[in-house]
């Protein structure tokens, strides 16, 4: 489902796959050829939320940001695992974010970067580019290895593969709801001081 908030309006690139049963909402941009999945929750209410190409969020993500100080930015080619829960953080292009971990506020995750699976990355943590990060709370392993890079690199790849099978069976292409008419005295921006 994807819908507008106080008159903030998702924007969706082309051939965007976002099934009925995710929800996304507000000041939500998504990139060309991204696919959200099932039961994944994108809240751009009070800050704004920008998903670059080819991304996957995988099913059952919670994706929001933090009022007035920390929107969400998830930069092109980047897959987001099952079950991950990410809070006004940036993630950086190519990176893959292992399942059931949560990122928090203000945290960056570099270009190329593993986070392994179950891992808790703390506000205000920086990962390198191309480094493996794991543990509850996160540090930073080692550099990946050319198979961790390998990986990296792959996944998302086969992620615009699965949504194209999707459309082929008859899923319909995500298209951005129309934009609603103001509400008296709405002035526009996200609402909340």
């Amino acid at each position: 489902m994807i819908r507008p908030f106080q008159g903030m309006v998702p924007r969706l690139g082309s051939r965007v796959f976002v099934p009925d049963s995710a929800l996304v909402l507000g000041d939500v941009e998504i990139g060309d050829d991204a696919s959200i999945w099932f039961n994944c929750v994108i809240r751009g209410d009070v800050n704004w939320v920008r998903i670059g190409a080819r991304t996957n969020i995988q099913d059952a993500c919670c994706l929001h940001v933090t009022n007035a100080k920390r929107p969400l930015l998830i930069e092109e080619q980047v897959s987001i695992a099952h079950n991950v829960m990410l809070h006004g953080c940036t993630i950086r292009r190519n990176a893959l974010i292992g399942m059931s971990t949560t990122i928090m506020d203000g945290a960056e995750i570099g270009e190329g970067c593993l986070v392994a699976a179950g891992s808790l990355v703390r506000e205000g943590f920086a990962a390198p580019p191309h480094t493996l990060v794991a543990g509850w709370p996160a540090t930073v392993k080692r550099e990946l290895t050319p198979e961790q890079r390998e990986l990296t690199e792959s996944v998302w790849q086969r992620y615009v593969r699965y949504k194209e099978a999707y459309f082929r069976d008859g899923w319909p292409v995500a298209e951005a709801p129309a934009i609603p008419d103001p509400q008296p005295g709405f002035a526009g921006g996200h609402p909340f001081p």
